[in-house]
């Protein structure tokens, strides 16, 4: 009797592990044939990613720190601040920009920095800056929220990445339809007096069209280097 008992168990025993067996083997071969069947759609197509700020085009809204503004450095001789005091405006980082994909001149994505046209000129080496920035984002007012209330002799500073500072002189500003925005660039893009250095800053402005997407107007504000500089 007890031979029969041990070798009943001994069977028992065996089946329970063959089962078990089974049991592993099937799952493995489940595992294997999801990941392949998975991998093999994907194929092709961009691995999921940490979210990022802005994936989607959207403004940030968020002043740059202290620490995040001084840490900011550029090339000796491009603009690295620009400052308007009577704007509020203190060492707002210039970014250099070029074109999107309409051919219109790019905007940073931080509504509190501003930027640099790349093909534009440089401070203190002759020519024209075009500097751009937002007048506010969905939620808050940005840099060049009030650009519109400056006026003739008012200073704009622009700092170099070498730390020379260049003062500019208001000569005029101008408010330009949308649609007359284009044909103006070519003066913006030249000093208002002959043979001097000058800035020209650019915002939108005006009232806000929802089916365009965009401010109605643009402000242009254009200066010339300061005597002293």
């Amino acid at each position: 009797m007890s031979l029969k008992i041990k070798g009943w168990r001994k069977i028992t025993k065996w089946a329970v592990w063959s089962a078990l067996g089974v049991l592993l083997l099937g799952f493995f071969i489940r595992v294997a044939t999801f990941e392949a069947n998975y991998y093999g759609e994907k194929e092709g197509s961009e691995r999921a990613v940490a979210e990022r700020v802005n994936e989607e085009g959207e403004l940030i809204e968020v002043e740059p720190t202290e620490d995040e503004a001084r840490q900011y450095t550029v090339a000796p001789d491009r603009p690295r601040y620009l400052t308007i005091e009577k704007l509020g405006i203190n060492k707002a980082r210039i970014l250099p920009m070029g074109v999107n994909d309409k051919g219109e001149l790019d905007t940073p994505n931080n509504i509190f920095d501003v930027g640099w046209y790349e093909a534009s000129g440089k401070p203190g080496l002759g020519g024209t800056m075009i500097i751009d920035g937002h007048n506010g984002g969905p939620h808050v007012l940005g840099v060049f929220k009030s650009l519109p209330s400056l006026a003739e002799g008012d200073i704009i500073t622009v700092e170099r990445g070498d730390g020379v500072i260049y003062n500019y002189k208001v000569v005029e500003s101008t408010t330009v339809a949308l649609s007359e925005s284009d044909e103006y660039m070519a003066t913006a893009a030249r000093s208002p007096e002959r043979g001097k250095e000058s800035v020209t800053l650019i915002s939108c402005t005006g009232e806000w069209s929802q089916q365009q997407g965009t401010y109605l107007s643009r402000q242009f504000v254009r200066a010339v280097l300061a005597d002293g500089n």
